[in-house]
């Protein structure tokens, strides 16, 4: 059975929720009903702690200058 739900919401916030519908192929209502199923969903895999390796990586670039137009530096670099 469904029921209606009055929401009030900021009108930006309105604006985007209803272009993402469009874009989606979903409505409004779909999207509300998607999110609120998420809310109560149990998640299938609990965390999980670290494996050793990811470990090992933690803080390894602590302190690093390395910024995102360096890293397509070496992309391109190594794609030629």
């Amino acid at each position: 059975m469904n029921t209606k739900l009055t929401l009030r919401l900021d009108e930006d916030l309105i604006s985007r929720a209803k272009r993402y519908s469009a874009k989606s192929g979903k409505s409004l209502s779909q999207l509300v009903a998607d999110y609120f199923s998420l809310i109560d969903a149990n998640p299938t895999t609990p965390h999980a702690a670290p494996t050793p390796r990811v470990r090992a990586l933690l803080g390894a670039l602590a302190g690093a200058t390395v910024d995102e137009a360096d890293y397509r530096r070496h992309l391109e670099d190594k794609h030629r």
